[in-house]
């Protein structure tokens, strides 16, 4: 359950009074040049989010390539280690069919 308002999945994406460039006032002379500074402001603030986002998707792509280089690498290890385990078995088979065992039998 989210704990405050920012938690809200898809929250950031509501557009408000602010955004929809709607006023509770008219426009009075001059308020253009101040509706033209805060676009300009969102503006840069969503250029250089976006900036942040795409170096982190590639550093992300890098990562995940890394994983599965290593990954590769581990898995044919671990065919090795397979393949030399059932080597490893059948030579023990091998050992113990040659080695019987004396069986006695006690009664009591």
């Amino acid at each position: 359950m989210p704990s405050g308002v920012c938690d809200i999945s898809g929250l950031q994406n509501i557009r408000t009074i602010c955004s929809t460039g709607r006023r509770s006032i008219p426009r009075v002379a001059g308020s253009a040049f101040l509706d033209l500074y805060m676009l300009r402001r969102e503006k840069e603030r969503l250029e250089k989010e976006d900036a942040i986002l795409e170096r982190r998707k590639a550093g992300i792509q890098t990562r995940l390539e890394d994983i599965s280089k290593e990954m590769e690498v581990l898995e044919g290890l671990h065919e090795q280690e397979k393949g030399g385990q059932i080597g490893h078995k059948e030579a023990t088979k091998e050992k113990d069919q040659e080695k019987k065992w004396n069986k006695m039998f006690l009664s009591y």
